[in-house]
């Protein structure tokens, strides 16, 4: 893209009052953002309001310096990494997208952008979920990953994680997308910053907000909106009943698109949302086969699964006393003794193996949950 169509475009972007919707509205009377910039008032009158036409006959104020840092953005990228400003009518531009009600104008992008041309699945749920549902978000996701289909995710702290973590581990057959809040500039939360190279180098990071943009709340939903159209199908891990998570399943619904949920325990918070979804008319799925048959996809190279979505060399045997006496709730080590009939020292040496084997996790409060489905 040219120095001049690139300033256009980020022109176009950041002019007050003039939002995707105007935006999309002026390119399709006048044809290209240039050709916005060069219209007269009478010209624009045609096409957008009065207010509409008077902001886009100055210049934002902030505009030379995004131009700047833009630039500066693209021409640092390193040798193997490939950074980019996707347009509305660039060819590279997701299908899926275009076909929202609202497609972002341009987007900031920083990977894999041919992974933007492939099938993609939604994995989201809750910022705080618990062990298993961390579990389900990562062993799906590999799943799927492994089967060559990109994860897509919006990169905050708890499911979000551990979907981007599992896809990356799913190989180069499929991979990830994060879609953030932020500029691209900037990494959200921080203790993802790891996390995020990650996804740069092997997945694909993009963001409709030009660089700088910080975390600002209102951003969030609007993010979500691009998760969901970017995917034929949402999943949703874990999520309580309010939640950001629920958002992005609405606008899959809204899209026509599938809505996917893992159902919990009956008293869990954290469950709650899912069962909602269920009731509502999502389709309820326990393995990433039954992801895949709901989206009508044959694909080769699906690990085998078990009947709750774990490799199947997996956590250990049923037989186990206390594995069995735990079911898939938390529960405390005095419940479980009362179960097991073992005392406090033998029960808690097991736990500590189990624990250690990574089968059962700690939880605040004294409790313990088991972890996989074993």
């Amino acid at each position: 893209m040219e120095r001049d169509e690139i300033g256009a475009w980020l022109r176009l972007l950041l002019t007050p009052r003039v939002g995707p919707t105007c935006a999309r509205r002026l390119l399709a009377a006048l044809g290209s953002p240039q050709a916005v910039f060069t219209a007269t008032k009478d010209t624009l009158l045609g096409v957008v309001s009065g207010r509409e036409a008077t902001e886009l006959l100055k210049v934002p104020a902030d505009w030379a310096e995004q131009f700047d840092a833009t630039l500066a953005w693209l021409d640092a990228a390193s040798p193997g990494q490939n950074r980019a400003l996707i347009t509305l009518g660039d060819q590279r531009y997701p299908a899926a997208l275009l076909e929202t009600a609202d497609p972002p104008l341009l987007l900031f992008a920083q990977g894999r952008v041919e992974l933007l041309q492939t099938p993609c699945v939604a994995i989201v749920g809750s910022r705080n979920p618990t062990a298993q549902g961390k579990e389900n978000a990562f062993a799906f996701a590999q799943a799927l990953s492994q089967a060559g289909i990109t994860v897509v995710s919006g990169l905050a702290l708890g499911v979000d994680g551990a979907a981007h973590e599992g896809a990356l581990a799913g190989g180069r057959l499929g991979s990830t997308v994060a879609v953030v809040g932020t500029g691209l500039d900037r990494v959200y939360p921080k203790t993802h910053r790891d996390l995020a190279h990650r996804i740069a180098q092997d997945g694909l990071i993009i963001s409709e907000f030009a660089l700088g943009t910080p975390p600002l709340a209102a951003n969030f939903p609007k993010r979500n909106r691009i998760v969901a159209g970017l995917s034929r199908g949402t999943l949703v891990v874990e999520a309580a009943v309010q939640s950001g998570s629920l958002i992005t399943a609405r606008l899959a619904m809204e899209m026509g698109r599938e809505v996917l949920a893992i159902p919990g325990s009956i008293h869990s918070p954290q469950a709650k949302g899912c069962h909602a979804l269920i009731k509502q008319g999502a389709k309820l799925v326990e393995t990433a086969q039954d992801v895949l048959e709901e989206m009508n996809w044959r694909v080769a190279g699906l690990a085998a699964v078990d009947e709750g979505g774990e490799q199947a060399d997996g956590p250990a045997s049923d037989e186990d006393l206390v594995l069995d006496a735990m079911g898939y709730d938390p529960v405390g080590q005095e419940a479980l003794s009362a179960r097991t009939g073992m005392g406090p020292a033998d029960l808690g040496a097991r736990l500590l193996e189990l624990e250690m084997m990574g089968q059962v996790a700690r939880l605040p409060g004294a409790l313990f949950q088991r972890v996989g489905l074993g």
